[in-house]
């Protein structure tokens, strides 16, 4: 049994590698497009005539005397300010994410420990709300923030950012907690540590990796959003997304349409960066659970 298994090996690993990378070409190639799309004329990235022109940069080299251009780059960041939109996002992730696990391994902990029936219910509560399309929040809270004028400003995205995500935090760092073992607790409290110490010195260390993750998965939700943004957030405020969309609204004049591709590079490439660094961690928090008393 063992000799067939290692005969059909160089075959099953030839179609496994050869499935991967088909899958690679298909999933990066919209972005690759893309990217190589950002640096010609909108005539070529969008012909009509001879898609060919994508590749070649005809209508680009006829014009700039080079195959690429930095065009759709300098309208987008410097013609239309896209680096406040960049500031923006960033301010507005960083304290979603900080608030978010602020509240969820406090929480998530705090019910993880709990023998109370309520804690049971409190979870319910929470994936009843994450189950809620945040579009339903953000009506909400439209009346009081036009009432106290706090309409248009990144707090109120922030706000309501949080409200949205934190039951998927809560939930997720509560699964976390729940696979590590109450004896690390019971044992550092033995030694003269208060709850709150326990939880600070012994257990987040050991929790960091589904930390790290969670943070991550809350960075993406508030970095990718944009039916909050879009709602909250006045145009001076926009962060990347709803600012992209705006640029395909307004694209009347020829080539503000590379201000959109240009942007959408931009926005792509930070998430990339961040993914391919943290991925030991993403992949240590996902298998958190194979911790063991």
């Amino acid at each position: 049994m063992s000799s067939v298994a290692m005969r059909r090996s160089p075959t099953v690993k030839f179609f496994s590698y050869g499935f991967l990378a088909i899958w690679l070409v298909l999933a990066a190639f919209p972005f690759i497009w893309t990217l190589w799309g950002s640096f010609k004329f909108e005539l070529d990235f969008f012909s009509i005539s001879d898609w060919t022109d994508a590749i070649t940069g005809t209508r680009t080299f006829a014009e700039t005397g080079s195959a690429f251009t930095g065009a759709g780059y300098e309208g987008a960041w410097v013609q239309e300010e896209f680096w406040r939109a960049v500031l923006n996002t960033f301010i507005v992730c960083f304290f979603t994410v900080i608030t978010s696990l602020t509240i969820g391994t406090l929480g998530g902990y705090a019910l993880s420990r709990s023998t109370f029936k309520y804690a049971f219910w409190l979870l319910m509560i929470a994936l009843i709300f994450r189950a809620v399309p945040p579009i339903t929040l953000v009506s909400g809270y439209l009346l009081p923030f036009y009432e106290w004028n706090l309409w248009g400003i990144l707090p109120t995205s922030i706000i309501v950012l949080v409200a949205i995500n934190q039951p998927f935090t809560l939930w997720m760092l509560h699964s976390f907690f729940t696979k590590i073992p109450k004896d690390l607790d019971e044992s550092a409290m033995v030694d003269g540590c208060t709850r709150f110490q326990a939880f600070r010195y012994v257990i987040i260390p050991v929790m960091w990796p589904g930390v790290i993750t969670t943070g991550l998965f809350s960075f993406l939700l508030a970095y990718n959003d944009f039916a909050v943004t879009a709602m909250l957030l006045a145009k001076e405020n926009q962060t990347m997304v709803p600012k992209i969309a705006s640029f395909m609204g307004t694209t009347q004049t020829e080539g503000n349409v590379m201000f959109a591709v240009a942007a959408v590079v931009s926005a792509t490439v930070p998430v990339f960066i961040l993914v391919m660094f943290f991925q030991r961690q993403i992949v240590s928090g996902l298998t958190a659970g194979a911790v063991k008393g």
